[in-house]
């Protein structure tokens, strides 16, 4: 007799006791379909040219409130993926006891890698210095307080002592899920990436916009997989998802959309691109209302519509079309990049 066989009807996406070793029978068919889909969208960043944008950049071809946008950027995100992948790999897939939702966050943690690589490609590329620039997080206000709404919810879940079972942990999990699934990747990110890909519809800095066009994709894809993962939680466990609970949520949303309106206030203090920090705070309540209502909450924020509908366009595109007419097909890598 054949002992250990998985039964699907068995699995639980937390608190399982089915051998998270043995893949099959899926149970969570969105979690492998999801799997299968970012496993066909590979990319590489030293694949894109940076030849124009350090061009660019070092004739002046940007304005002073251009380049300021894309250093505080690139000091914002050269980090970021980091604890997004921290969060992963030392947390959050240590709980998940549904193997096909491991996949993809395997998937996942390889693709913040490759994001932080992209970061690092364009810091180099573009002569930024790199130590200044890795160190943003620690020293400029908009990106740190950013941070450090984010870190108590990774430490919570990097803890070696950390383990889901009661009420009050299973909440703590689900909490971090949802700030890291629509918060940080849903709502933090999107200033960064709106300003970056303007940039690119104005034929400036192509080769970032390029690379960004395509982390954006991941990290939508990311995104809505947090949001099954948060929605399946809730739907196994509806006694973690009390009216305080709820509350507290609300909440937090509140002090990210604050949070992140006053990174926009930092980063284009002037205006740039034809793009003001008022806008982003339409956009951000937009997304905000957006997030609520994928995980099941009220739409709290008063938000009329997208006041950048282009993004959607962009997330949709498929990874071989060249929204920026950029690619080339002889590619130069970091130390091959020619100033001159």
């Amino acid at each position: 007799m054949t002992i250990g066989i998985v039964r699907a009807e068995d699995k639980r996406m937390i608190n399982g006791k089915t051998d998270v070793n043995q893949l099959v029978p899926i149970k969570y068919k969105w979690a492998w379909e999801r799997y299968l889909a970012q496993n066909n969208n590979h990319w590489s960043p030293v694949a894109v040219n940076m030849q124009i944008d350090i061009e660019q950049w070092k004739n002046n071809k940007l304005t002073a409130d251009e380049k300021l946008l894309v250093t505080r950027n690139l000091g914002f995100f050269s980090t970021a993926d980091s604890l997004a992948a921290n969060n992963i790999v030392l947390g959050t897939y240590r709980q998940i006891t549904a193997p096909e939702a491991r996949q993809f966050l395997l998937l996942q943690a390889r693709e913040e890698a490759i994001h932080t690589h992209s970061y690092q490609y364009i810091i180099e590329s573009i002569g930024l210095d790199e130590g200044e620039t890795f160190a943003a997080y620690l020293n400029i206000p908009s990106i740190k307080n950013k941070d450090e709404f984010l870190i108590p919810f990774i430490n919570t879940l990097t803890d070696p002592h950390f383990k889901t079972g009661t009420v009050e942990n299973d909440q703590k999990l689900l909490k971090s899920l949802i700030i890291f699934a629509c918060i940080m990747e849903g709502l933090f990110f999107y200033v960064g990436f709106v300003q970056i890909l303007a940039l690119g519809r104005q034929n400036k800095m192509p080769g970032a916009a390029e690379q960004y066009q395509y982390i954006l994709r991941d990290e939508s894809s990311h995104c809505n997989f947090g949001i099954d993962v948060i929605n399946t939680i809730k739907l196994e466990n509806p006694e973690l998802w009390t009216e305080e609970f709820q509350n507290e949520i609300y909440v937090l949303f509140k002090q990210a959309v604050q949070l992140e309106y006053e990174y926009a206030v930092d980063t284009m203090p002037n205006g740039v691109l034809g793009l003001n920090a008022e806008m982003f705070m339409d956009y951000l309540m937009f997304i905000a209302n957006r997030r609520l209502y994928q995980i099941g909450l009220n739409e709290i924020f008063d938000s009329k519509e997208n006041p950048f509908p282009w993004m959607s366009e962009i997330i949709d595109l498929p990874k071989e079309k060249n929204f920026f007419a950029t690619r080339v097909t002889e590619y130069k890598t970091g130390a091959q990049l020619d100033w001159d």
